[in-house]
């Protein structure tokens, strides 16, 4: 694979923070939010809502979490799979809300799935890189990954207002993508 510099991260980050702009403008962004019971007639949600955000502190969280996993994995992987990446986590993300929301009328917005689905890629690839929880405990990514996992599913038993469906549904889609994108690291490998 030819390593190319981040460009998808920092025009998804752009579109989220101007996405979010527009959100404190104009009430129209709750026709982009996903919500499931809107799923089938209104499909543009699944996508759309991805860019919004809740509030600053949620649209800061993901925005970091993109920037420090986005810049590494779109480095390696490059920059059309990336944003593959990204959507398919983003839009399967809703969809797993859609499977656990408890309430089909609350809506789930922010770019949480597709965040995952990085984290669930970069797990797989690069396994044993250090990150530091908190800025300042330093785990292998692998670990990372399961304590976040584990978290959204435990909270998939009590209400808290986070959407843990679209979290694990995300990080599942960037684990497989991860497993797919080594193996065609090994072809290469055994065709070289």
């Amino acid at each position: 694979m030819k390593r190319e510099g981040p460009y998808w991260t920092f025009i998804l980050m752009g579109v989220c923070v101007i996405a979010f702009i527009i959100q404190q403008i104009t009430p129209l962004w709750i026709y982009l939010a996903f919500f499931p019971a809107f799923a089938l007639s209104m499909p543009w949600m699944f996508v759309t809502s991805i860019f919004l955000h809740a509030d600053i502190t949620h649209l800061m969280l993901n925005m970091l979490a993109l920037f420090f996993f986005g810049i590494t994995l779109e480095g390696i992987i490059g920059r059309s799979r990336f944003l593959t990446l990204f959507l398919a986590s983003g839009i399967v993300g809703n969809m797993g809300y859609m499977l656990t929301a408890t309430n089909p009328m609350i809506p789930a917005i922010g770019a949480s799935g597709a965040v995952y689905g990085i984290i669930g890629t970069v797990a797989v690839l690069m396994p044993f890189r250090l990150v530091y929880i908190y800025g300042m405990l330093p785990v292998p990514m692998v670990v990372a990954a399961a304590m976040w996992a584990f978290i959204d599913i435990t909270g998939l038993f009590m209400p808290t207002g986070i959407a843990h469906g679209a979290h694990l549904a995300g990080m599942v889609v960037g684990i497989i993508y991860g497993f797919y994108i080594r193996s065609l690291v090994k072809k290469r490998r055994r065709s070289f």
